[in-house]
């Protein structure tokens, strides 16, 4: 689609037939003529490209009629019905306005670099920041060059905080910083704040800008930026792939020379082209890269003159422009970038530099008809129109029709939710039942190892605690490894795919019900794989309200730690309706996030200023080395959780139950006549008085352990629900990790790793009570207290970490717990009917 180009500051076009971006229906063309939103709205839009003189095309709408997505400068954007009714257009048939030029001005009070080479740098390591737009390829060339396992998605926010890694290429080495994906260096979102502070308090020696070769428009506005701050640059022209298999060609040395930036393509995910990036990027360390000069690029006249002054004020003061260039600083301020403002209040200039911006705020609006802000954009945006235009032919813009095609279906009214129904049923589905081979290949190896410890140890305290401790509690939870390895092999299919965003966008309606954004709905997906970093990929999130319910929320999110959980009692009592059964967990813990959620938006945190503007990225089709790389990093994530949590976990569990030790002499007789009075008919009869005064031993010396005796005085607030103390005991543990709730249940139950064996025992009615430990709804009603109850010590942490106050932490343990209480006794009371 041929873009309307960027109108001039004299070139004023009016339009009679004006409508709001609401109004246009599929495959309609409009032109934007004005931003009428203010705040974190009006500036995230024009940053991703809605300015002044910009077509923009309507596709479809989401199947809730909201929100509504969008063509824009050859990528797709969705926006709430709400937002886009900010945003004014003009019919695309009576718009016929005319374009601007590239206007370049180099800095003369810079040097051009790389004439002398006495400057030459002596030490050997370079601080590299990789910065660029969400989904641009960012951490797929962070785990290339370092060697990172960080898992890649096809969505913004991946990244939610700076990773750091190290390589080492031709006598340098290279310290690379990956910083959250951020579209501008404003200070609206936490991922545009981390970036701004992050350049401000390390000044990295060269910047990585990472921009996507066939969306260079769209990318380019953050490189305008960063052209502005002045700081040493390279530009890594990823997905060069994709770029060449469209009809544009690119003069990319042309750009470059014009940028003041060398510019160097390269296809990250699979390495091509990194190399000579890395050479470049020493070539510009070293200050020898003669491509690198630093330009200004021209803005409107009167908002040059502003910046001019405002410039030339600044440099007066030292202390203000250390860190950012005194021009970089002066366009933030006349744009009123919030942190840039709050650095300069201090300043005793600081109402004179308030006067120069009102004055131009005043011209600005009376001259252009638009703020400074929006004037700036569509300046930019002009230039980065104008570079393109000398130094690209065709269109960059591939034929996106598998995309198209695939969208008509998992984005439509009467296909989406069904569809993303039957990816979910699918995947626990798969989970369960696909699972439960390679978990029996592991478990009967985890048996063969005990049986040999069995046979050849001498008894003794030793043998008890390797076999019924560490065994016993690590062996019974390594066994659903592969569960939790097919789960997390569909959520990266779905992350990395670029279906995760349209989730997020179908879900938008329902979740703006809940008073949260679209995007609260990647972070409650994440929390199937794990609530902590799900917690912690919150931070895409730009309202904070809408942020910290959603890391309220998240623990609800069933966890794969909680998969050996289900699929012990699953397997035990529901086997074949084990898909059915986790599906309706997972959608439990959905349903009851909801509820939360609506109860927290109405008496808790009442305003909401979240808009939805999110990227839809095109389809990519998984490389199997990217999904098993996340994979096998999960696999050593869960390893190292039994070597190490789950290990010392075990063992104290065992102590706990183990100790102190009894004799049969130590057995009070009316203890040993209670026991027998409760034992079925059955055990008497067949068991002799050994036997008799075994069983009744070993049920003293559980009961009076420091375990036994913690579990019974818990016991009588889980009565209602049917638990023994040994399932309270679980639950208590579990603070440790979810997976621990099935080591102390092997460990009390059957000393041994055999999960077989355990399933068995939950069902099987006790020779001294006569009764089984858990029954279907018994099962039942402890799953869901599982699913509800208070977060793991990690979880816990990562709330209060990422909500700032101990108080959320401690509000999600109360609350989570009483309310899992109240459901698992519902569950009981219906399961019991049935």
């Amino acid at each position: 689609m041929k873009e309307t180009e960027n109108i001039g500051a004299g070139e004023m076009k009016t339009c009679t037939r004006k409508m709001r971006l609401s109004d246009l229906k599929p495959g309609d063309t409009g032109v934007i003529i004005k931003i009428l939103g203010h705040g974190a709205f009006r500036k995230r839009v024009m940053e991703i490209g809605f300015v002044k003189g910009r077509e923009v095309r309507m596709i479809l709408n989401a199947p809730l009629q909201d929100p509504i997505k969008f063509a824009l400068m050859d990528y797709e954007v969705s926006l709430r019905r709400a937002e886009a009714d900010l945003i004014e257009i003009c019919d695309l048939d009576e718009w016929n306005g005319t374009g601007g030029g590239l206007g370049v001005a180099d800095d003369k009070e810079e040097s051009r670099v790389g004439e002398t080479s006495c400057d030459v740098r002596r030490d050997k390591v370079i601080n590299v920041a990789l910065i660029g737009n969400p989904n641009c390829g960012k951490t797929s060339f962070f785990n290339y060059v370092s060697g990172a396992h960080e898992h890649v998605g096809n969505y913004a926010g991946v990244t939610v905080g700076a990773k750091e890694g190290t390589m080492r290429h031709k006598g340098y080495r290279f310290n690379i910083v990956d910083l959250p994906g951020t579209y501008s260096l404003s200070a609206y979102s936490p991922e545009e704040l981390y970036v701004m502070r992050y350049l401000r308090e390390e000044t990295p020696d060269v910047i990585i800008n990472v921009v996507v070769a066939s969306n260079l428009e769209r990318n380019m506005y953050l490189t305008t930026e960063l052209i502005d701050m002045n700081r040493s640059m390279v530009i890594d022209l990823n997905m060069f792939d994709e770029l060449k298999k469209s009809n544009a060609r690119l003069d990319y040395d042309a750009l470059g020379k014009m940028l003041g930036v060398p510019i160097v393509p390269t296809i990250a995910s699979t390495g091509w082209g990194i190399e000579r990036l890395l050479d470049t990027v020493i070539e510009v360390y070293e200050m020898k890269n003669p491509d690198t000069r630093h330009i200004h690029i021209s803005l409107n006249p009167e908002i040059e003159r502003a910046v001019s002054q405002l410039n030339d004020s600044l440099k007066k003061d030292p202390e203000v422009s250390a860190h950012f260039s005194p021009r970089f600083i002066a366009i933030k301020f006349l744009e009123r970038d919030p942190e840039i403002e709050a650095s300069l209040k201090k300043n005793p200039n600081y109402g004179e530099w308030c006067e120069i911006r009102e004055k131009l705020e005043t011209k600005t609006k009376r001259d252009l008809g638009e703020d400074v802000p929006s004037a700036i954009s569509a300046e930019k945006y002009g230039f980065i129109q104008g570079a393109l235009k000398e130094t690209m032919t065709g269109s960059a813009a591939n034929d996106e029709k598998t995309t198209k095609v695939i969208d008509s279906l998992v984005t439509s009214k009467l296909f989406g939710f069904p569809i993303f129904i039957l990816v979910m049923w699918l995947t626990f589905w798969a989970t369960f039942r696909i699972g439960s081979y390679p978990m029996e290949w592991i478990e009967s190896l985890i048996s063969w190892i005990s049986g040999l410890i069995g046979k050849y140890m001498q008894a003794g305290p030793l043998k008890d605690l390797i076999l019924d401790g560490i065994i016993g509690g690590v062996g019974g939870v390594i066994v659903f490894l592969p569960n939790i390895l097919i789960l997390y092999f569909f959520i990266s299919f779905m992350e990395d795919s670029g279906y995760m965003a349209r989730v997020a966008f179908i879900m938008d309606k329902l979740m703006h019900k809940m008073g949260l954004h679209g995007k609260s709905f990647i972070p409650m997906v994440m929390g199937f794989g794990c609530n902590v970093p799900a917690i912690m990929s919150t931070r895409i999130i730009e309202s904070r309200s809408s942020r910290l319910i959603t890391i309220l929320i998240n623990p609800f999110m069933s966890c794969s730690a909680r998969i050996p959980i289900y699929v012990l009692l699953v397997g035990a009592f529901f086997p074949a309706h084990g898909a059915t059964v986790f599906f309706g967990l997972y959608l439990l813990g959905i349903l009851v996030a909801i509820l939360t959620a609506r109860l927290l938006r109405r008496f808790w945190f009442k305003a909401d200023e979240t808009p939805f503007v999110m990227e839809l990225p095109p389809y990519r089709l998984p490389t199997a080395k990217a999904t098993m790389r996340n994979m096998w990093s999960k696999a050593e994530q869960y390893l190292r959780k039994m070597g190490g949590l789950i290990l010392v976990a075990s063992i104290i569990i065992w102590a706990l139950s183990y100790f102190p030790r009894y004799k049969m002499e130590d057995v009070p007789a009316s203890y040993r006549a209670e026991i027998m009075a409760d034992m079925p008919a059955k055990t008497l009869q067949t068991a002799d008085k050994t036997k008799i005064d075994e069983m009744v031993l070993t049920e003293y010396q559980q009961s009076q352990s420091i375990l036994g005796r913690t579990g019974k005085f818990i016991q009588p607030v889980m009565e209602p629900l049917d638990q023994t103390w040994q399932s309270c005991v679980s639950l208590l543990t579990g603070i440790a990790a979810k997976e621990v709730v099935v080591s102390t249940l092997s460990v009390l139950y059957v000393g041994d790793d055999d999960a077989e064996a355990l399933s068995q025992r939950l069902k099987t009615p006790s020779a001294i009570t006569g009764k089984a430990p858990f029954t279907p709804a018994s099962a039942l009603a402890f799953m869901v207290f599982v699913l509800i109850y208070f977060p793991c010590i990690a979880a816990l942490s990562a709330i209060v970490r990422e909500a700032g106050s101990w108080k959320y932490g401690l509000f999600s343990f109360l609350y989570n717990t009483i309310l899992a209480w109240i459901l698992a006794f519902l569950t009981l009371r219906i399961a019991l009917l049935f």
